[in-house]
């Protein structure tokens, strides 16, 4: 009889061992990380293009052959300064014989002035001479000005930009030859969505890069929204002044990060760690779910205004088959946010 009991026990303590030894085999091991202390930035991506602030079309106001090219494209030009002039030999001719009858005409005037101090011609006579000088004046003085509209004059200092004529080709009244940048620095144009374009806001910082210098960063801020958005694009134009002197060209290709938050210190986990406002948290071998309060979220990690501590055990990666109580075994790995250890 004592021999039974003592194997029964002996079967028993055998059962228990196995059962606590799948157990152990049985448990999950997960990782977690302690959240951690750094500066967050929140920012709005977008890609655009390099523009001029003010672009300035140059076409001359009568049609012509494109006679002759002073500048090109690249070229600083100064107010006033010519820039092109379309085929004036026939205006030119009409200005010669315009001047001829005007010089015939003051002549004229100057004769019947000094006959009519003789008493030789009338009043009338002369008023008639006199009106046909002035008559001839204003036909030269009008065919010189219709002369300077063959002429293509750079209106404020700027650069050349563009350049679409060719000598020798016809240009109608209103066709640019030229464009110029001029009166204020070049500017990015960004299309942001409409799902992002409230968290953007005028003054706002920008990080601007190009393709054309890698690992350069340019600063600009927000200087205008455009009120109206794109219903094929679902987005909004958003204009950034770029600060100081940069080498960067109009037309090129800018990629720009609009910071709309940020804050140097913050208590930050990875987004991995959350899901619908909740994370897993390892609390005695136990998973606990905890509902969170988040705020900026950036690519360096989320913030948490509310629900965890810095010594806090979180899941790395939010796993839905984990439930609270599941017992765990958990491997402590150490997290950086994004940025931090640069």
């Amino acid at each position: 009889m004592k021999g039974r009991l003592i194997a029964l026990i002996s079967f028993m303590l055998l059962l228990l061992a196995a059962a606590a030894f799948y157990w152990l085999e049985d448990r999950r091991s997960v990782p977690v990380i302690h959240p951690v202390e750094g500066p967050v930035v929140q920012a709005v991506y977008a890609t655009g293009t390099i523009e001029p602030t003010v672009m300035v079309p140059i076409a001359p106001r009568n049609t012509g052959v494109l006679k002759e090219l002073l500048v090109d494209e690249g070229q600083t030009v100064t107010k006033g300064q010519i820039l092109a002039g379309l085929e004036d030999s026939n205006i030119q001719k009409t200005i010669e014989e315009l001047e001829v009858r005007a010089n015939l005409s003051e002549k004229e005037f100057r004769r019947k002035e000094a006959l009519l101090e003789k008493g030789a011609v009338s009043r009338t006579m002369l008023d008639q001479a006199e009106a046909d000088w002035q008559a001839a004046r204003a036909a030269l003085e009008r065919t010189q000005f219709e002369l300077d509209f063959l002429k293509l004059v750079a209106p404020e200092d700027g650069l050349i930009i563009r350049r679409d004529g060719e000598i020798g080709e016809v240009i109608t009244v209103n066709e640019p030859v030229f464009w110029m940048s001029c009166c204020a620095p070049l500017r990015v144009a960004v299309e942001v969505d409409e799902e992002d374009i409230p968290l953007v806001k005028v003054g706002q910082p920008v990080l601007l890069r190009a393709d054309a210098f890698p690992g350069q960063v340019y600063k600009g801020q927000v200087k205008s929204i455009t009120p109206k958005g794109d219903p094929v694009s679902r987005s909004y134009r958003v204009r950034i002044e770029i600060a100081g002197e940069t080498p960067l060209m109009s037309g090129m290709t800018a990629e720009a990060n609009i910071i709309t938050e940020q804050k140097d210190k913050a208590l930050l986990v990875p987004p991995s760690a959350l899901k619908a406002g909740a994370v897993l948290i390892v609390d005695a071998e136990k998973i606990r779910k905890v509902a969170v309060q988040t705020g900026v979220e950036g690519k360096e990690g989320i913030e948490i205004i509310q629900g965890l501590s810095s010594d806090m055990l979180v899941v790395q990666t939010y796993d839905s088959q984990l439930s609270n109580g599941d017992v765990v075994d958990h491997q402590l790995v150490t997290w950086v946010p994004v940025g931090q250890n640069e």
